[in-house]
């Protein structure tokens, strides 16, 4: 096989795979976007998601700044080496990374040190199988944190909230994957798809669950029961109120796919794969001699193009911000209001709000704005980094600190996604803070925002976990939860367990 020939293959399909999203999940956007409610927030966050998938893909940077632990499952004829194959993918990963394709995302689960090229101990994760076909193929997913994190596993019989008990049968895994959408709420950028593994063990119902994800979106299953129960799936839970990012409206749930597998008598797990609506998956078929790309998957019908998407939202009053800001502008503000921040803001995840529980800030946070992000950065030649792609990250895993480290510095705004607990909200209300929702995976549209970096803290950390202090200019966002203890996001949950409710019945025999 021709080595360099074969990197170059899989390179071009990371690239493919993190910039532009597949024909088949266009085209399900394009049908959700057409079932939302005009002027509302769902539909201003629809036309953000379709106006970034197009810059992405004009751009052929990153859909989203969190390009995922890279997972390849591939197929080869007999005799084929698969020592060189998985050599090659390696350093296509390296090269990916390096051109800002991918962020580095392989980080010590012991030390928490970045390996900053996305290599480590058991990543990528690459499976192979061998076939008797002629041809490689090679599938490639990219699943994101905030979308990985909201995946679960039933063992059942199980009594579920809202729905009571499920069974041992078809209609308690329809119990099981409602309640997974449910659960999943804004957290995983919704409107989002999902993949169902029924049987198997642990392990191998999320392995049989993730798979589901490479089927085509507009596929059916050979299964009659079963593709029957993905149609009930998509249509009840577009009725939970769930909505895109968690605003509340109708496209909460893009697909669904199921598979089964056998299972021991003493186990029966249920396991979903959610997914966001930056569904980054593809594959390839390549020729085994040569090393070169003979055919794409997911290419037929029509390719959906984005242009110029706007909302009637954008075009109501938008609230101006800039940094720093004070305690009385805050509390004027109530959930539901949109606001453009102009000045610097400062990023800040995981491994920052941990530090700062203990150290003092690197910088006056006093009045200033934190931002959830893991930006995807390049230094150019000059020693000038770069924003490549820059959207947020879920935020409820700051919720044991983000309120404390708000009181201790002074910040008085969080942007966000997927909204934060009650902790937050209480010391927004003493403090007087807002946490700000921006739309999750719309990682080319708040790049574009940004203007400049200038400076950068705590790079020990790595670069998705530094701080980043960042110049933007009209960066949009909405109020979801304010000063005077409101959330938009307590209140879509308990509407959408209401609903929920009304599927309590049994419905599969």
């Amino acid at each position: 096989m021709q080595l360099d020939q074969l990197e170059k293959s899989i390179y071009d399909l990371i690239t493919e795979t993190s910039t532009n999203l597949p024909k088949d999940v266009r085209r399900a956007i394009k049908k959700a976007k057409a079932a939302e409610n005009a002027g509302t927030r769902a539909a201003m966050s629809l036309d953000t998601i379709t106006n970034n998938i197009q810059m992405a893909n004009d751009n052929v940077s990153p859909i989203c700044q969190d390009t995922g632990l890279p997972t390849f499952k591939i197929k080869t004829p007999i005799g084929v080496n698969q020592l060189e194959i998985k050599a090659a993918i390696k350093r296509a990963i390296v090269t990916a990374t390096k051109d800002a394709k991918l962020r580095p995302n392989a980080v010590d689960s012991l030390t928490g040190t970045n390996s900053g090229d996305n290599l480590g101990d058991g990543l990528p994760v690459v499976k192979f199988e061998q076939w008797e076909n002629d041809y490689i193929e090679m599938k490639l997913i990219l699943k994101g944190g905030g979308c990985e994190n909201k995946n679960i596993q039933y063992s059942l019989p199980a009594e579920l909230e809202g729905l009571g008990r499920a069974g041992r049968d078809l209609d308690g895994i329809r119990k099981c994957i409602l309640h997974s959408v449910y659960q999943a709420q804004g957290q995983g950028c919704s409107a989002g798809f999902i993949g169902v593994g029924i049987g198997g063990d642990r392990s191998s119902g999320y392995d049989l669950a993730k798979d589901q994800l490479f089927r085509h979106v507009e596929d059916t299953n050979p299964n009659p029961d079963l593709a029957r129960l993905e149609q009930y799936i998509v249509e009840k839970a577009n009725t939970l109120g769930i909505g895109t990012m968690g605003f509340g409206g109708e496209a909460t749930l893009l697909g669904c796919k199921i598979g089964v597998m056998h299972r021991i008598p003493a186990s029966f797990f249920v396991s979903i794969a959610y997914n966001c609506w930056a569904y980054r998956r593809m594959a390839i078929n390549i020729n085994p001699t040569t090393g070169e790309i003979i055919e794409w998957h997911y290419q037929d019908g029509e390719k959906i193009e984005f242009k110029d998407q706007t909302s009637e939202v954008a075009t109501q009053k938008v609230v101006e911000l800039q940094a720093p800001i004070t305690e009385a502008q805050i509390r004027e503000l109530q959930v539901g209001d949109v606001v453009s921040i102009t000045g610097r803001i400062y990023t800040g995840r995981d491994a920052i709000h941990h530090h700062l529980m203990s150290h003092d800030a690197p910088v006056d946070l006093n009045g200033q704005i934190i931002y959830h992000c893991g930006p995807v950065m390049q230094k150019d030649e000059a020693g000038d980094w770069h924003v490549r792609a820059a959207g947020p990250t879920t935020s409820i895993r700051e919720e044991p600190y983000q309120g404390d480290i708000m009181k201790k510095f002074g910040i008085r705004a969080v942007i966000g996604k997927g909204g934060m607990g009650p902790k937050t909200l209480a010391a927004l209300s003493e403090h007087g803070g807002v946490y700000l929702n921006a739309i999750g995976g719309a990682a080319q549209y708040y790049a574009d925002c940004i203007k400049g970096v200038e400076g950068v803290d705590l790079m020990e950390f790595g670069i998705p976990e530094a701080m980043w202090h960042l110049r933007v200019e009209k960066f949009t966002a909405v109020v979801t939860m304010d000063s005077h203890g409101n959330s938009l996001h307590a209140d879509v949950e308990k509407s959408s367990l209401e609903k929920l409710s009304a599927f309590k019945e049994k419905v599969f025999n």
